[in-house]
């Protein structure tokens, strides 16, 4: 069996190694990088629980030969969170129950996180068609689409800053908040408030 020298980049990290020709994707995540939590359910492209990104796209690293994947980017469910944050839909899926056994779950966020790439605010169709090449065996499907939905809300809504003790805060338009300080002043009766406070109020 010939053998051929291939890079890939992984979840941003590049790895060079020689491997077999007939070695799939699936098994060279796994077994030559130890990336363990791209799934092995069918070797037919039915299940979808071995789903990846390669290049941006999707695909069923059941599949593919690792060869063919020579020179490519490719990101797995291990690259999904950043510095320890769980991703939208990672946090979805534990807010919403859209696991159970969890062997479906990385196929599933890896095909989610597709067509949020694409389409940041799918319909509850959208979401069921883009996620029907991944079969799950207990969920019912419901609690993942509600999952997906909870990431695309999350995602779209507007970034937050952290205040004073880890309390969030969202940064105010400047003109609401300029209007804001208006009305306040007008409306606020007696003297402005003092601080420290008067000793008589202590």
């Amino acid at each position: 069996m010939s053998s051929h020298t291939i890079t890939v980049t992984v979840n941003g990290q590049p790895h060079t190694a020689e491997v077999e020709a007939r070695l799939l994707l699936v098994h060279f995540l796994r077994e030559v990088l130890n990336l363990t939590g791209t799934h092995i359910g069918c070797d037919t492209t039915s299940c979808g629980a071995c789903t990846v990104l390669m290049d941006g796209r999707n695909v069923k690293s059941c599949t593919l030969f690792a060869v063919q994947a020579n020179n490519s980017d490719i990101e797995t469910i291990e690259g999904v969170a950043q510095n320890g944050q769980m991703h939208p839909l990672q946090e979805g899926f534990w807010e919403k129950h859209g696991l159970q056994c969890g062997f479906c779950t990385p196929g599933m966020i890896m095909s989610a996180k597709y067509l949020l790439a694409r389409n940041p605010n799918p319909s509850e169709e959208e979401i069921r068609q883009a996620i029907s090449g991944n079969l799950c065996r207990c969920t019912g499907y419901n609690k993942i689409v509600e999952a997906i939905q909870y990431a695309a809300e999350k995602m779209n809504a507007p970034q937050t800053e952290e205040g004073p003790a880890g309390i969030t805060m969202t940064p105010a338009n400047p003109n609401t908040l300029t209007t804001a300080r208006k009305i306040s002043t007008q409306s606020r009766p007696g003297p402005p408030l003092m601080w420290p406070l008067p000793k008589k109020y202590v």
